[in-house]
């Protein structure tokens, strides 16, 4: 009987629970906020260790390295800043203060010039959301004079409304690009244009002003006239030479959040019934989708990204996630958290998922080489060896807000209640470039394309040779850059 307790036995056996604690992941109890804040760290330190290079020598602030697009680095610094919210861990402010100054742009847009060129509306909008976020959550102000947090968000919502909105193809909306000579000019999105609703509710909510209360039902009313958002079921987009009527019918759960939480910030503002009606049509559609009920992939308690984890499982033939896709339940899982705040009668439903999906996600952050990365199915039994920004700050998000039931968080705050973010109802009403070039509203070509190509070329060499100025200048000793 004691033949167990061999040196060759012992040796086994801790070998087997170190590999059983390698499967396992991420140590969390849903339950308790030590626990939670204590793995929400661990995964936010790998993420800005391993995929973000912007305080090296030579690399450009406030951006995530290739093949990663620039509006995801956005929505990484959105959820940094709800992580710091969440937990009052402030370890990361100054070097979150950084990026997302620095890619403000000359006209305080967010529109930079290494970027501009091949900008979409929604990928502006990730970085509106980001600054909406730091003035609703109170994160530290920039000093004077540098940007105000409101005035940049103002600024997207202006430029988005004033140069954009498109009446003379399917009666409205944006469209995915800004630029004509770039390809998706002539598709119209939801998330570009769920984007510019969300912005308006949550300016709407903060500020009080009622034009972001019309722009917001002027929004949602349009989608609701083509075939991109049909009883609550958010759709891809759809291309003007279908009259935004015949829609791609791909689900992304960042679809169903955006407009779930537009719908749930109108109500919290408003009060109107309608946008009680919306929030719980809108939630019914999306755990319905995004939950799914099959015991292979978590009996209905474990989010996914349903159009390219489980379809891509059920028939290899559809294609897996991409890096954007990757992404999108990071920034649908924060919307769910925010709604149960917003609308506190979907605690009892949301809350129970995020709990689940959450212990499912940290389960899923056992890779090397920290053991600490994340991977992306989180209904697997084990790490699936996907891993990149997407799938950390995916965790991430979910696991962090489990704290709004736990510590009793505070909900987003507005002028009336702590607010301290400063405004500029006129921002980005001066940058007209984009008008000029869409004016040219004839066939692209050779020599436009050749000339856009060269414009990119050199804001793109103009902003590299900035931020290695700016790293070399404004980096202190231990390697974090500095305001």
């Amino acid at each position: 009987m004691f033949r167990f307790f061999s040196p060759k036995n012992i040796f086994l056996s801790l070998s087997i629970l170190l590999l059983y604690g390698a499967v396992l992941g991420l140590d969390l109890d849903v339950h308790d906020p030590g626990s939670i804040k204590q793995a929400a760290k661990t995964v936010a330190d790998e993420l800005l260790t391993r995929w973000y290079h912007g305080t090296e020598r030579g690399q450009i602030v406030g951006i995530l390295p290739n093949p990663y697009y620039w509006w995801e680095a956005g929505g990484m610094w959105g959820t940094l800043i709800e992580y710091a919210y969440y937990t009052g861990d402030t370890d990361y402010n100054e070097l979150i203060a950084d990026a997302m100054l620095a890619q403000v742009g000359p006209n305080l847009d967010y529109m930079p010039p290494n970027q501009t060129k091949s900008e979409g509306n929604d990928d502006q909008a990730f970085w509106a959301f980001a600054a909406l976020t730091a003035a609703e959550l109170k994160f530290p102000d920039p000093p004077e004079p540098q940007p105000q947090w409101l005035a940049l968000a103002q600024a997207v919502f202006n430029e988005q409304t004033s140069n954009r909105w498109d009446t003379d193809n399917c009666g409205g909306g944006l469209r995915w690009q800004i630029y004509n000579f770039n390809q998706g000019w002539t598709y119209k999105n939801l998330i570009s244009n769920g984007g510019l609703f969300l912005m308006s509710a949550r300016l709407a909510r903060f500020t009080k002003n009622q034009n972001y209360v019309d722009w917001a039902n002027k929004v949602y009313d349009w989608l609701g006239t083509t075939g991109i958002y049909v009883d609550y079921h958010a759709y891809d987009g759809s291309d003007i030479s279908k009259q935004c009527k015949d829609a791609d019918h791909h689900e992304w759960s960042y679809n169903n959040g955006v407009m779930l939480a537009g719908s749930a910030y109108m109500y919290n503002h408003t009060g109107d019934p309608i946008w009680h009606d919306r929030v719980h049509g809108l939630l019914n559609v999306t755990l319905a989708h995004f939950f799914p009920t099959d015991p292979k992939f978590g009996n209905g308690t474990i989010m996914s990204e349903y159009d390219c984890e489980v379809m891509n499982i059920i028939d290899p033939k559809n294609l897996p996630c991409n890096n954007d896709q990757r992404s999108f339940k990071a920034y649908s899982t924060r919307w769910l958290a925010v709604t149960t705040q917003l609308v506190p009668d979907t605690r009892d439903l949301i809350l129970p998922k995020l709990r689940t999906t959450a212990q499912a996600a940290a389960a899923q952050c056992s890779g090397e080489p920290t053991g600490s990365t994340c991977s992306q199915y989180w209904f697997a039994p084990k790490f699936d060896a996907t891993n990149g920004p997407g799938e950390q700050m995916s965790a991430l998000s979910v696991i962090s807000g489990l704290l709004i039931e736990l510590d009793s968080t505070p909900p987003p705050v507005s002028t009336d209640d702590g607010g301290t973010s400063k405004g500029n109802p006129d921002a980005g009403e001066g940058n007209s470039d984009e008008k000029k070039i869409n004016a040219n509203t004839g066939p692209i070509t050779t020599s436009d394309k050749a000339g856009a190509w060269f414009l990119t070329m050199f804001f793109a060499l103009a902003f590299s040779c900035l931020g290695l100025w700016l790293c070399n200048d404004r980096t202190d000793t231990d390697g974090w850059s500095t305001l």
